[in-house]
């Protein structure tokens, strides 16, 4: 039996930050959406050529474009097991993954608003990568810099506090029917709290109950 789960919270929950925890205590390959998709456009797929035409327009990349290159990735992963990050974003796409594959659990992050605001004050981004560092809680080890190549890093412009909240919205009003959908499935488990250290150690008793009954990875 493969584990095979999503990871769902809003920006700046420190998603990215747990996951990588979880993929490294757990040897759980983890796979993120924006890095499949900058891979691809980066090698000129048939995959990144679609998602490409979208994003100079300025426009979303369509559903259909985004479940396509995921399922296309996961056909290398068919017999590991998995975290993906930043998929699904919607009901549509949630319902073609699980039309695909059986997921083990949807481990939602709850993080107030409150939190969150000041949090992404502070954030830098290598832009290249998505690679993402927080001068209060997980900054880069040279200042301004890239950890993996050294590079600049970035502020976000939408990490500004008015559109940060335009985005916790519009988060929301998408997200609420995938929680919906994995609550119905009884596979969303809900973990609260301020700062990621917090919420990893609550998601590790849930995995090490769920791995205690079905064996750990190897």
């Amino acid at each position: 039996m493969f584990f095979r789960a999503v990871i769902i919270g809003p920006p700046g929950c420190g998603k990215g930050t747990i996951s990588s925890f979880i993929a490294r205590d757990y040897k759980v390959p983890l796979i993120v959406c924006g890095d499949i998709l900058r891979e691809e456009i980066r090698n000129n797929t048939s995959n990144g050529k679609a998602a490409k035409k979208y994003l100079e327009k300025g426009h979303l990349v369509p559903d259909e474009v985004v479940s396509k290159l995921i399922l296309d990735k996961l056909k290398t992963f068919e017999k590991k097991h998995w975290l993906m990050d930043g998929f699904p974003r919607n009901l549509k796409q949630a319902v073609t993954l699980s039309e695909n594959y059986k997921i083990s659990a949807a481990i939602n992050i709850i993080v107030p608003d409150m939190v969150i605001l000041p949090r992404l004050k502070t954030r830098w981004v290598h832009l290249a990568s998505g690679r993402t560092y927080n001068d209060d809680f997980n900054p880069p080890k040279v200042k301004g810099k890239d950890d993996v190549t050294g590079e600049d890093l970035a502020r976000r412009g939408d990490d500004d506090e008015e559109v940060v909240l335009e985005r916790l919205s519009s988060f929301r009003s998408e997200i609420q029917y995938v929680w919906d959908f994995y609550r119905q499935k009884d596979l969303l488990k809900e973990f609260h709290g301020n700062d990621s250290p917090t919420i990893y150690s609550k998601i590790q008793e849930f995995l090490n109950i769920y791995f205690g009954k079905h064996g750990y990875p190897q």
